[in-house]
């Protein structure tokens, strides 16, 4: 039977990893700017801000055309709605936007990845198992936190596969950085 490696021997690789997979993403995107093409601009972008601004949508992802429901979406109307155009998915976000919210944000969602591949490897690996062992399980744990579940944004709301694609090389790099992390500060 495994001896596991109970959580709060593993604190230090999970905040030391998320600290570094925090300074990776903003050199990420605000050095090596490869995600710059990501968002495309509205053609006529103040026509289209001033057109949206009376209707104060509230924040919140909306699809139009919308079906009320599955037989709605088989109505000669909504297919003729559809089929005029345009087609889109959006988010509405509040104009209050707040960076420093966001970054304290995202780097807890870095710690909380980091918990997962420390409970995982943890219950998977005992004390003293060498680190390219600590390395491969962390890294395909915490890889599957960053970069897994966006697939299925461009599965099921075309997403941009570039910006897919974009993002799994992140997810990896998170990744990577993270199962170094674990792999050099494992117990002993």
């Amino acid at each position: 039977m495994i001896q596991t490696v109970p959580l709060a021997d593993l604190w230090l690789p999970i905040l030391l990893s998320a600290v570094f997979v925090f300074i990776a993403s903003n050199i990420i995107h605000m050095v090596l700017g490869y995600h710059k093409g990501d968002y495309g601009k509205v053609p006529r972008e103040g026509d289209v801000m001033d057109a949206l601004r009376p209707f104060a949508i509230p924040p919140g992802d909306y699809m139009m055309p919308r079906a009320d429901s599955m037989a709605d979406m088989k109505s000669p109307e909504f297919k003729a709605k559809r089929a005029k155009g345009p087609v889109a998915m959006m988010t509405i976000m509040s104009s209050d936007f707040n960076m420093g919210v966001t970054l304290g944000t995202w780097f807890l969602y870095c710690v909380v990845v980091s918990i997962f591949g420390a409970y995982i490897g943890g219950r998977a690996l005992p004390k003293g198992t060498d680190y390219l062992r600590v390395f491969q399980i962390v890294g395909c744990v915490t890889y599957m936190g960053y970069a897994l579940a966006l697939w299925q944004n461009s599965i099921w709301y075309k997403k941009s596969m570039g910006t897919l694609i974009r993002q799994n090389i992140d997810g990896l790099i998170y990744g990577l950085l993270t199962a170094g992390t674990f792999g050099w500060l494992w117990p002993k």
